[in-house]
């Protein structure tokens, strides 16, 4: 008898220190021998699934205020110190998180644990702040999703597969919640969704794990725990048929979105649903990119998405139409398409192509400081456990061809679609 395989081990999980503050502040430090860098991520569990109507936006928002200085460092002297020191940071918001992360030099450690402790104790909020990062947001909105087709197409959708969930507004916000913010606002948010019982730190690269575990509980251990953040309504209710929205907007052709609520990123049916997308459309081999572009002629563009959420989020496909080709036809090779394979499943030959597309970005991911600091945290966050990452590969491994097949029958259904077209107009 074939003994079973051993688990592909991507992460060292023994080597991960953990440490909870007397503050709930997370914290989870792991050496990487190699070049003297390190990555550096600070994740908030807090998007736009935590917002509520009047403030929609106010995550991503206060993205962009977290770089407007605190007590120590003044305004716009946060990049300016770190960039001194050799590093970069960067940032992105969610729906379900906030996160920052800062590449470097490992010696220049202690000055970024003094710049990100001094933000999360002492943010500046005033309105000269808030104004000048409330027109930034506002000027992204118009170029990101005001004047973006498929930004028009994604926030319509969104708002089809979700009739009760916060997922269903924009992650950038409604522009009439971005222009009404107030000071006041922001300031109760820092309080809460800010505070160190809402966040977790993930350290990883060249460094003394003790060392930077106690260099971390001086700067954040005195930060006050914050009070918890409101729970997130749910109850989504079930779907019961099709449902359809038609975006109108100046375009040289038609374009076709379908959406169904998927799975919450901890169901055991998201690894077959990640798989079920590489099969639909990711590469050239892929089933819809061969129907539609290369056999068909009917599209110039396919795109299969799959993003893991907290709760249960959105399986995509979008198609670019060809000139002249009319929405109905693609509907039907999709359609087709997906009830092939609810019907039949798919061949082992494709599974295989799958899994080993995604193994390769797994490990391209874990193959730097800040893909491991990134998979930590989002393991943590989406999946209830930063050790979740260091099973990505087995978690593929298990899946069969009759639970891909599973999948997209029970959760592509066509009476749980949900469709955009955009109808080109001409420019006024």
């Amino acid at each position: 008898m074939a003994r079973p395989a051993a688990p592909t081990r991507l992460i060292d999980l023994d080597a991960v220190r953990a440490q909870v503050l007397p503050n709930g502040l997370r914290l989870r430090v792991l050496r990487e021998a190699g070049a003297p860098t390190l990555s550096y991520a600070t994740f908030f569990q807090v998007g736009s699934r935590n917002e509520r109507p009047g403030i929609t936006g106010i995550s991503h928002l206060f993205e962009h205020m977290m770089f407007n200085g605190a007590a120590k460092y003044g305004p716009k002297q946060f990049d300016r110190v770190l960039e001194a020191r050799g590093g970069h940071s960067n940032a992105y918001t969610s729906n379900d998180l906030t996160v920052y992360y800062e590449d470097f030099a490992a010696e220049a450690l202690e000055t970024v644990v003094d710049l990100e402790s001094d933000r999360m104790r002492s943010l500046r909020i005033d309105d000269e702040a808030l104004e000048q990062e409330r027109g930034v947001v506002m000027e992204e909105r118009r170029l990101r999703t005001d004047n973006s087709v498929y930004g028009l197409m994604e926030e319509a959708l969104e708002s089809l597969v979700h009739q009760a969930h916060p997922y269903r507004w924009p992650v950038i916000g409604w522009m009439s919640d971005i222009e009404r913010i107030s000071r006041a606002d922001c300031e109760a948010f820092f309080r809460t969704c800010y505070a160190p019982g809402n966040a977790a730190i993930y350290v990883v690269g060249d460094l003394d794990p003790e060392a930077t575990l106690a260099l971390l509980g001086r700067a954040y251990g005195d930060i006050p725990a914050g009070p918890p953040p409101a729970p997130v309504p749910g109850g989504e209710p079930e779907q019961r048929g099709e449902r359809r929205a038609e975006v109108r907007y100046p375009a040289q052709g038609a374009s076709l979105l379908c959406g169904w609520r998927a799975a919450a990123a901890r169901s055991p049916d998201t690894a077959a649903l990640d798989l079920a997308q590489v099969c639909l459309g990711v590469g050239e081999a892929s089933r819809l990119r061969r129907k539609l572009v290369h056999q068909a002629g009917l599209a110039t563009a396919v795109g299969v998405s799959h993003g893991w959420r907290i709760d249960p989020g959105v399986f995509s496909i979008y198609a670019e139409l060809a000139p002249g080709v009319k929405v109905e036809r693609v509907e039907r090779v999709v359609a087709a398409e997906l009830a092939r394979v609810a019907d039949d499943g798919v061949t082992a030959a494709e599974l295989k192509r799958a899994r080993a597309l995604l193994r390769s970005s797994i490990l391209h991911e874990l193959g730097t400081h800040n893909g491991l600091a990134q998979a930590l945290g989002q393991a943590e966050a989406l999946q209830g456990d930063w050790r979740e990452a260091g099973r990505a590969l087995d978690l593929y491994a298990g899946v069969t061809p009759a639970q891909v097949q599973g999948v997209v029958r029970r959760y592509l259904a066509p009476a749980r679609r949900n469709t955009v077209v955009l109808v080109p107009e001409r420019a006024p």
